[in-house]
């Protein structure tokens, strides 16, 4: 099985009074290449993609163990992150929240690349008193499975940022593979406003900011080589 996973993380310094260089999180990824390379060619995960923006880092990976964490595929890193409260104490990487895809990974057959692909990552900042309106739509989007997108597009949520995942070229498919519809859905989502929902003065003109990619690697990757 896979499990696709998102998590968000600060490059903060645990103390909250600064942040760590650019050069000792290069170093550090420099040490977890090897860690990601041999978890991808030994089966235990398929995708792992990070990005940045500003002080924040946004993780996406693709398990396939679900009990696959990020400090795992990332120590040297993880030690250099701020600490984020959970509900049983605290940790590097904050769980994000899956809200939006337009596939599901049956199997890694299935799931496979056939070509190296562009890995994408790009968040928006949703107005708080429109958070749960646009949970609401694209939860019943997925639920509905007719609208077409990128397979491995992947969106979830932490606090009032949005983080989404895709990859190019884009491969178009539903959820409902064997039904021929049109969404309705999307036709109540639209009626709403959806450009009300994204906070613009922090993401830029458009909804989603597109970020620097700062790793990256997959199993359609060599992953013999560095």
């Amino acid at each position: 099985m896979i499990y696709r996973k998102n998590y968000r993380a600060s490059i903060l310094s645990k103390d909250g009074n600064g942040r760590a260089s650019a050069e000792a999180i290069k170093e550090a990824l420099e040490k977890d290449k090897s860690v990601v390379r041999e978890a991808i060619a030994s089966g235990h995960c398929m995708t792992v993609a990070l990005y940045q923006h500003e002080n924040m880092l946004f993780l996406y990976m693709e398990a396939l163990e679900e009990e696959l964490e990020p400090a795992v595929l990332f120590p040297h890193l993880s030690e250099l992150l701020a600490l984020w409260p959970q509900k049983d104490g605290f940790a590097a990487w904050a769980k994000m929240y899956t809200i939006y895809y337009h596939d599901i990974p049956k199997n890694e057959e299935y799931w496979a690349r056939n070509e190296k692909k562009k890995r994408r990552g790009r968040i928006a900042y949703l107005h708080e008193d429109k958070l749960f309106s646009y949970v609401y739509y694209h939860k019943a989007i997925v639920d509905e499975g007719l609208l077409e997108g990128d397979r491995y597009q992947f969106i979830a949520l932490h606090e009032n940022i949005l983080f989404s995942y895709f990859e190019e070229p884009k491969i178009f498919t539903h959820i409902k593979k064997d039904v021929q519809e049109e969404s309705k859905v999307i036709q109540e989502w639209l009626a709403v406003n959806p450009e009300s929902h994204f906070d613009h003065t922090l993401s830029g003109e458009e909804n989603f900011l597109l970020l620097p990619e700062i790793f990256s690697m997959g199993l359609e990757d060599s992953v013999k080589n560095p």
